[in-house]
C-alpha cells in the first residue's frame, strides 16, 4: 500500500505517452497515406507532403514532455531514488497527466485527418501550401493547450 501513490503517479505518466503517441502514429498514417497517394502522381511535392505529414506527430512528442516532467517530479530521472507519494499525491500526478494523454491522442487522429484533406488540397493546388497548413494547425491548438494544462497542473503538485 505504501507504493499505492508512486503506482497511481507511473499510470498517469504511461498513459501521456501512451496514448498521445498512439494518436500521433494513426494521425502520421492516416496522412502518410494521403501523401503516399499524391507522390505517385507527382514525387516533387514529397517536401509538401511530408510537412503535413510530420504535423500529428508533435502530440506524441507532448506526452513524452510530460512523461518525462511526472518522472522527473518523482525523482526517477538520473538514476535517483523515487520520491514516496501519497495515493492522493500520486492521484494528484494521474490527473495532470490525463489532458495531454486524452486531447493528444483524440487531437492527432483528426490532425491526420485534416492533414490528409490538406495534402489533397496541394496535390491539386500546391499554391496553397500556406493554407494546406494553417488547418491543422488549428487541432494543433488545443493539443498546445492540454500540454500547457498538464505542465501547470504538474507544478501545482505538492510533494513531500
Amino acid at each position: 500500500m505504501e507504493y499505492l501513490g508512486l503506482t497511481l503517479a507511473l499510470f498517469g505518466a504511461a498513459l501521456a505517452s501512451l496514448l498521445a503517441g498512439i494518436g500521433s502514429a494513426v494521425g502520421i498514417g492516416i496522412a502518410g497515406e494521403s501523401a503516399a497517394g499524391v507522390m505517385t502522381e507527382d514525387p516533387d511535392k514529397f517536401g509538401s507532403c511530408l510537412i503535413l505529414q510530420a504535423l500529428p506527430g508533435t502530440q506524441g512528442i507532448y506526452g513524452l514532455l510530460i512523461m518525462f516532467f511526472a518522472l522527473n517530479k518523482l525523482g526517477l530521472l538520473g538514476g535517483g531514488e523515487a520520491v514516496l507519494v501519497t495515493w492522493n499525491q500520486g492521484l494528484q500526478i494521474l490527473a495532470s497527466c490525463m489532458p495531454v494523454a486524452f486531447v493528444g491522442w483524440y487531437s492527432a487522429i483528426w490532425q491526420g485527418k485534416t492533414s490528409a484533406a490538406s495534402i489533397q488540397m496541394i496535390a491539386k493546388k500546391p499554391e496553397a501550401m500556406g493554407k494546406a497548413i494553417i488547418l491543422p494547425a488549428m487541432v494543433e491548438t488545443y493539443a498546445v493547450l492540454a500540454l500547457l494544462s498538464s505542465i501547470l497542473m504538474l507544478m501545482g503538485v505538492q510533494l513531500g
